[in-house]
């Protein structure tokens, strides 16, 4: 079996080499199913316990086994999420990860391809199995009879799905293919005209069909239905700087492999904000303030500031939550550090 990034036939060592060797591919393949970093990484864990009491000798191929197991353990569970999400309250959004490991710019411009959270998003209209085969498929590059063998169908069968799927995604909203350096200079405008409250230039860098859906998990207000056009953005953003003023600060990161928005209000972690624009304006938002969501952003910002100084006691500033859609107030949290 074929994958991208590697060959499913090539021989593994032995675990718990194997498990390790494998273990970013099924993190991956997990994260892409369930569209939630802290359900994939209890999922690669519940692997592990699976793997560790599996006999070895009665496994052909390592990586081939993780991957089906992984796969398998991923529809069952996206089944379960989906009756969750569907009771949730407000809009959800995936849970974006911090790019803190760069990559090389291969893998860069492949992951904000198939793993921007608007993408993810898009996968949530998919049934769980469709999700499954589309993945391996289009992102993994597996042949269809693999696919079969994981999904107990007929590899006939497994085409019809992966094509279906692909016209679901294609109807749903096609993704426009941006450059990642034309991303990333719309990205630095817009966030000096976020920093300099400059309304004008927000707006100008806003599609006027733009749309704005942001995460509260019901933990923090937020939207309950899209936030539609230019103006209506603009104006978002432009009364937390007055809200707000030198107290907010805006941090660009690379969020699922794209520059995306870190917005810290007095020293606490509000937003993780990621966009997709067509290289000259941006076209839709996706704002997580959910906390739970943002916990790991916030960890990772902390150990980012560890590793670059120390901090002076009585100033360590902190990750927490606030309570409007656009900014809000400040509320105190766990400790994340103050991000650099």
């Amino acid at each position: 079996m074929t994958y991208a990034g590697g060959t499913m036939a090539a021989a593994m060592p032995a675990a718990p080499d194997a498990f390790h060797q494998a273990r970013p591919r099924l993190h991956g393949i997990a994260y892409r199913m369930l569209g939630s970093v802290a359900e994939a990484e209890d999922l690669v864990q519940d692997l592990w316990i699976r793997w560790d009491a599996t006999a070895r000798d009665a496994v052909d191929n390592a990586e081939a086994w993780l991957v089906a197991a992984t796969t398998r353990l991923a529809i069952d569970r996206l089944r379960s999420a989906k009756i969750r999400r569907h009771a949730y309250e407000g809009i959800w959004l995936p849970e974006p990860w911090l790019d803190d490991d760069p990559a090389t710019p291969e893998q860069t411009r492949a992951l904000a391809d198939d793993v921007s959270l608007a993408f993810l998003l898009l996968m949530e209209r998919l049934a769980p199995e469709a999700r499954a085969a589309f993945l391996l498929r289009d992102v993994f590059d597996a042949d269809y009879a693999d696919i079969g063998r994981i999904l107990g169908k007929s590899a006939a069968a497994c085409r019809q799905t992966v094509s279906r799927a692909r016209t679901t995604m294609a109807l749903t909203g096609p993704r426009p293919s941006v450059p990642r350096e034309a991303h990333a200079a719309v990205m630095r405008r817009f966030a000096q005209a976020l920093s300099a409250g400059d309304f004008a230039g927000l707006q100008d860098l806003i599609a006027d069909d733009a749309r704005l859906m942001s995460d509260g998990g019901g933990k923090v207000k937020s939207f309950p239905v899209p936030l539609l056009g230019a103006r209506r953005i603009a104006q978002l953003f432009y009364a937390a700087h007055l809200r707000h003023g030198a107290g907010m600060r805006i941090q660009l990161a690379e969020l699922n492999g794209r520059t995306a928005v870190l917005r810290i209000i007095e020293g606490v972690l509000e937003s993780a904000q990621s966009y997709e624009t067509d290289g000259a304006r941006i076209v839709q938002v996706l704002v997580q303030r959910n906390p739970d969501k943002l916990a790991r952003i916030a960890a990772a910002l902390a150990g980012q500031a560890a590793a670059g100084r120390e901090e002076s006691p009585g100033e360590r500033p902190r990750a927490g939550q606030a309570n409007d859609a656009g900014a809000g107030a400040r509320r105190t949290g766990p400790p994340i550090g103050r991000p650099t």
